[in-house]
């Protein structure tokens, strides 16, 4: 297993050397319901004036990877062309129980919840072909979560660029600095997706961190 893991990762390392260098490969991470489609969203409004895919109250609405290609972000005299790739939200635990609660039938809470542990498992072999990651927290919740630890874990062994999205902050009720706080080593950018706040801050951080 541990062979066939390295094989993988020589084989993505390869890949990445093929593609230009001005052409990045970014997944966006996260936990369900921080934000992450939402995000997806806004950026390619921002620039392309399109949408990645809906959003739902209902916990892994995405539960297979979205790809976006060639989307070209111009900050401060600087571009950079990057396919944005939409990931399915971490978790640690998926429980059909947990959709039940939304008034889903019992069959189908059980297809999200197999969909769900298989998107889970889909995001993580995307990182060995990333070039950088977003990851996306709710400022509302605490981020000192197993999802959040791990997948930061995750992204600095593969030594990937990494831009943590403090989201929600339209909320009155975020705390971005609580993330801050969790991650200090990382770059923690105060955003809301849903209403466009802080957005050029995020987009200038974006350009520096993976231009």
């Amino acid at each position: 297993m541990g062979l066939i893991l390295r094989i993988k990762r020589s084989i993505g390392a390869i890949l990445k050397l093929f593609r230009k260098k001005n052409k990045l490969r970014i997944g966006i991470y996260g936990p369900p319901n921080a934000g992450k489609t939402t995000l997806a969203n806004r950026i390619l409004l921002d620039w392309v004036g399109d949408v990645m895919g809906s959003t739902s109250e209902i916990p892994h609405e995405t539960r297979r990877a979205r790809l976006r290609e060639g989307v070209k972000i111009e900050v401060d005299g600087r571009t950079i062309m990057i396919d944005i790739v939409d990931t399915p939200g971490l978790a640690t635990k998926i429980d059909f129980h947990d959709f039940l609660r939304y008034g889903l039938s019992e069959e189908e809470a059980k297809r999200r919840a197999k969909e769900a542990t298989e998107g889970v498992i889909e995001a993580i072999k995307w990182l060995d072909d990333l070039d950088g990651v977003i990851l996306v927290m709710d400022s509302t919740e605490d981020p000192f979560t197993q999802v959040n630890i791990t997948i930061v874990g995750n992204i600095e062994a593969r030594k990937l660029p990494l831009i943590i999205a403090a989201n929600k902050i339209d909320l009155p009720n975020a705390s971005p600095a609580r993330i801050k706080s969790a991650f200090p080593q990382h770059t923690v950018v105060p955003i809301s997706a849903l209403k466009g706040l802080n957005m050029d801050t995020f987009y200038r951080v974006l350009a520096e961190k993976f231009g």
